[in-house]
């Protein structure tokens, strides 16, 4: 058994299945289900003994405290994160709790728990917790990427409120001799994206006729990492990482905005017309750019390949066709998480 946290999110929901669908190993999945939090996400486990969905916060202390006791389980795997920068900006405080408050909750819990397991079990438990490249500041364009050696630059409130917690986490290694994992990856899509972030949101718009808005010049670089490649690597990283290391985790797939969007409006032209004819690509319009942004971040992933052996799946144009494949697939999907909350927030942050 493993306890899993954030486990209705994005990347939460996809290791979950991935996971599950891998072997019998059962997972307790806690998840306080805010907006980004979806149990449609986990639909096809229903009534599968193997997972135990929780509804609560990683802040709270008794509940973490239970759950350990109860299930015992061999390892922690930390998903549960507030994670979009612009929300971070305009709200910062929810960040600090979730992600720095609540990790510290969660760390805490874990050591007091693994600290009265017997040696075997002391041994063989870990708490593995997943990051992003943010922390790391941004990159010139000549600028070599991203090394676990890089000094932690974090220029949003999201950004440093994971630095805060991966900091959190090393100094429970050092101090206490927790067996902790980090693994800080670069820009995930897939599945189950919640379509605030690019990549869902361009497709979404883009079957509803709505304009696909590009912050500033569209230029800002990222590495694209497709969901379920990050999965194998976090499976890969808690089954043979050292304790106390740090992997980062990316797609080799660096590329601006404009071109991602690009890309996505050429499948969907192949794969959904439009009515009139006319490329999706007509509906990019250029909005004010987010404050403080980032103009590149890019991930050297080679220590987790040399040192454990992994590397991702796919190529960006497989994984694109895939993602671009499954939003077409589940129009309900889409439907049932554009709320009226989410469709107001879309209208009030990407303003022309």
């Amino acid at each position: 058994m493993i306890l899993v946290t954030g486990g209705a999110g994005f990347i939460g929901a996809n290791f979950v299945l991935d996971w599950l669908a891998r072997n019998e190993e059962g997972i307790v999945n806690l998840d306080k289900l805010t907006y980004a939090g979806n149990l449609h996400n986990l639909d096809s486990l229903h009534g599968d003994a193997r997972h135990c969905f929780v509804q609560g916060d990683i802040g709270d202390r008794a509940l973490l405290d239970t759950l350990l006791a109860e299930h015992r389980p061999r390892a922690v795997v930390n998903f549960a994160a507030e994670s979009h920068v612009d929300r971070s900006i305009h709200g910062p405080e929810d960040f600090i709790q979730t992600n720095v408050v609540g990790t510290f909750r969660l760390l805490e819990a874990a050591r007091h728990y693994w600290s009265a397991l017997p040696a075997t079990g002391k041994e063989a438990f870990r708490f593995l917790h997943v990051s992003t490249d943010e922390v790391y500041g941004t990159l010139a364009p000549s600028d070599p990427a991203f090394t676990e050696g890089n000094r932690v630059e974090p220029n949003s409130p999201y950004s440093a409120s994971k630095a805060a917690s991966d900091h959190l986490v090393r100094a429970w290694h050092h101090t206490y001799g927790l067996p902790v994992l980090t693994t800080n990856c670069s820009n995930n899509y897939g599945p189950l994206h919640f379509p605030e972030k690019l990549i869902p949101l361009v497709i979404v718009n883009a079957l509803a006729g709505k304009p696909l808005p590009i912050y500033g010049d569209g230029m800002q670089v990222r590495d694209w990492l497709y969901v379920r490649d990050h999965c194998s690597a976090i499976r890969r990283v808690l089954e043979a990482g050292q304790p106390g290391e740090t992997y980062n985790v990316g797609g080799w797939n660096e590329m601006p905005n404009i071109a991602i969007v690009n890309t996505v409006c050429a499948l969907l032209d192949e794969l959904r017309p439009r009515a009139d004819g006319q490329s999706y690509a007509t509906q990019i319009t250029y909005v004010t750019d987010r404050p403080g942004h980032d103009r590149r971040y890019a991930i050297d992933a080679r220590k987790l390949e040399r040192e454990l052996g992994w590397k991702p799946a796919e190529t960006f144009a497989t994984g694109i066709r895939k993602t671009v494949q499954w939003y077409l697939d589940n129009p309900e999907w889409v439907a049932q998480v554009q709320s009226g909350a989410y469709r107001d927030w879309v209208a009030k942050h990407y303003v022309s």
